[in-house]
């Protein structure tokens, strides 16, 4: 289950690299280009740091398919997309959950201590997304808007936590998903995020 809601999760996040593409007016090779990074970003740089080589999506040629076609039918649909708002931030919430375990997975795996693991998981969670908005010259949006990526935090330690607690996996994958999903879709409704650091040196020079 955890890889269809991959696939579902790196197709919507590639949608989302084009849209943003688009906002930048950029040509059919920034859009697919952009759709990519946004899309398998966060795992190459995971992948990258760990050293877990070679990088996934080079053993799956599939996931360049699958991203790439979604950008550029993303130029076809974008009229309608405005319709799809609801179900984009429903799909994105499920990627960024499905990130953060398979990233934690991938750490546990080589056997890394639990810090690295929760990084780990984070960086794979909301890399794609900082990417797409470096290259597009904006602030990334994960780090400023409702919570994010705090979500991908609280995410990977729940993870980690049932599991270390001996819980099923299935059991384990409900539960974050439950939390995760519910966190994320309450701080969009309600606008709910971390407290703002604005840092103004002439504003303590009175």
């Amino acid at each position: 289950m955890l890889l269809y809601i991959y696939l579902i999760a790196i197709t919507a996040e590639a949608m989302s690299g084009a849209l943003a593409a688009g906002r930048r007016n950029m040509d059919m090779f920034g859009v697919a280009f952009i759709a990519f990074i946004t899309a398998l970003g966060g795992g190459t740089v995971r992948d990258m740091l760990l050293g877990n080589y070679p990088v996934t999506w080079t053993q799956h040629p599939m996931y360049i398919y699958l991203t790439i076609s979604a950008g550029l039918l993303t130029v076809l649909v974008a009229r309608f997309m405005h319709r799809l708002h609801s179900l984009f931030l429903i799909l994105d919430a499920m990627g960024l959950i499905a990130f953060t375990v398979i990233g934690c997975n991938v750490a546990l795996r080589l056997d890394y201590p639990t810090p690295v693991v929760i990084m780990a998981g984070i960086t794979t969670g909301i890399f794609g997304g900082i990417l797409r908005d470096l290259l597009c010259n904006r602030t990334p949006m994960v780090l400023r808007k409702e919570l994010y990526a705090s979500v991908s935090l609280a995410v990977a330690i729940l993870y980690l936590a049932l599991r270390h607690w001996g819980i099923n996996h299935d059991v384990n994958l409900l539960a974050s998903f439950s939390f995760g999903l519910a966190v994320r879709l309450a701080a969009i409704r309600w606008s709910l995020a971390l407290p703002v650091f604005s840092y103004a040196p002439g504003r303590w020079n009175d």
